[in-house]
């Protein structure tokens, strides 16, 4: 199994598993226009964020999304993870932490780099058990929203 960022022609793939994703987490049934278009810019404009893929035999079976946060107090940027999903049949097997794993190093390489965060569904206990399995804890923050529309 590879991780690496993401390329235009994963594309195809992060859409598949986007619209998966917003089904099996929150029941929602995502438009594909926007969605596409959303992924879309995120590929060309690199300062919005990045995906990252796991791949095995040439086939695309993880990914996830990075965005970034300006800390004033930590001088430095803070990585969100976001839209994690991990094809079913390659659930259990390690995909997500080779992932979260990735982008670990990233951070831990980079001196500008400060922190990765997350935030998942108070319901989702099972995401939160993975999550506190690799070191990562839900004690600090609770995230309150806002969105238009």
């Amino acid at each position: 199994m590879i991780t690496r960022e993401a390329k235009l022609a994963d594309v195809p793939s992060i859409l598949d598993f986007q619209l998966k994703m917003a089904l099996e987490t929150e029941n929602v049934q995502l438009e594909i226009l926007p969605l596409t278009q959303g992924v879309h810019r995120l590929m060309k404009d690199p300062t919005k964020g990045k995906y990252y893929v796991a791949e095995e035999g040439g086939e695309v079976i993880g990914c996830l999304m990075t965005t970034y946060e300006w800390s004033d107090w930590r001088c430095g940027t803070v990585i969100w993870i976001q839209s994690v999903y991990v094809s079913a049949g390659w659930r259990g097997k390690g995909v997500y932490k080779k992932l979260y794993q990735h982008i670990r190093d990233l951070v831990e390489n980079d001196p500008d780099l400060k922190g990765i965060r997350l935030y998942v569904d108070k319901k989702n206990r099972h995401a939160q058990d993975v999550y506190a399995a690799l070191g990562m804890n839900g004690e600090h923050y609770t995230v309150f929203e806002w969105m238009k529309g």
